[in-house]
């Protein structure tokens, strides 16, 4: 399968479709692929990763001040459990965002597209992508 096609195939499931394919592609890339590709401007989905953390927090925390009562001290523990690593993996599965990962050959081999800790990452980094290229709606 081409790499574009993996893209494309991604963006179906995500039901979006990038102008930028770089950002889809940044956020798709682990740190270990881009040191093993020894390409200096090869960028990892790591700054993705922290920009999507806030951008996913301000999302929920939008979406359940204005679905929910609830106050203040439920709406923090619904929110932390919303965007915790545990809720991340499994949004990315049903995607199945693993399989669309770049990977090192190392971490690849240790089983990084089905690691909690990878996959989420990676999910965080999707939705900073999807908010550089597209925008926030709330």
């Amino acid at each position: 399968m081409t790499e574009e096609y993996t893209i494309g195939e991604l963006e179906k499931k995500i039901g979006y479709q990038f102008r930028d394919k770089s950002l889809l592609k940044q956020a798709l890339t682990h740190s270990s692929f881009a040191n093993e590709q020894r390409i200096n401007k090869l960028k990892d989905y790591e700054r993705l990763e922290f920009l999507g953390d806030s951008v996913l927090s301000v999302v929920v925390a939008d979406y359940l001040f204005h679905q929910s009562g609830r106050p203040e001290g439920e709406l923090t523990r619904m929110r932390a459990s919303l965007v915790s690593e545990e809720a991340l993996f499994q949004f990315a599965q049903e995607i199945h965002l693993g399989e669309y990962l770049r990977l090192g050959h190392g971490e690849d081999l240790g089983g990084g597209r089905n690691r909690p800790s990878v996959v989420s990452d990676a999910f965080e980094a999707l939705i900073a992508a999807l908010y550089l290229d597209g925008g926030m709606e709330l």
